[in-house]
């Protein structure tokens, strides 16, 4: 008996949530191509943002754009990883909002390698 009423609310939920993802991926797909990022962290201002002049770029022949979760390894072997918001072109940095919510700022001659974790907008 319970069964019967069980069965057509998950199945309910899980066209609901189909339906949700799908919605989810097209927004996206729109923000993609009005060349919109989002980067869904609180530490990133407008300043920020405004700051990095470059938001496609290569480091160390890995091409990088805006929006990249990136783990980022250095000289002395230790390593960050986060979101890239961008690189500014005259002090040669590469600005990464971590997974604590900290904008950072990296030299990019201490950098050894970088290596792409996943790329902004891969569904597409």
């Amino acid at each position: 008996m319970v069964s019967k009423y069980i069965m057509p609310t998950l199945v309910m939920i899980l066209f609901v949530s189909l339906i949700g993802y799908i919605l989810v991926v097209l927004k996206e797909k729109l923000y993609l191509d009005d060349n919109i990022i989002i980067i869904g962290k609180k530490s990133v201002t407008q300043e920020h943002i405004d700051e990095a002049d470059m938001k496609v770029f290569s480091i160390g022949g890995v091409k990088i754009k805006s929006g990249d979760e990136v783990r980022v390894v250095f000289s002395n072997k230790n390593t960050v990883d986060g979101i890239v918001i961008g690189a500014k072109a005259n002090n040669m940095e590469l600005l990464i909002v971590t997974h604590r919510d900290e904008v950072k700022t990296f030299k990019v001659d201490k950098i050894k390698k970088v290596k792409i974790v996943s790329k902004y907008g891969s569904f597409f």
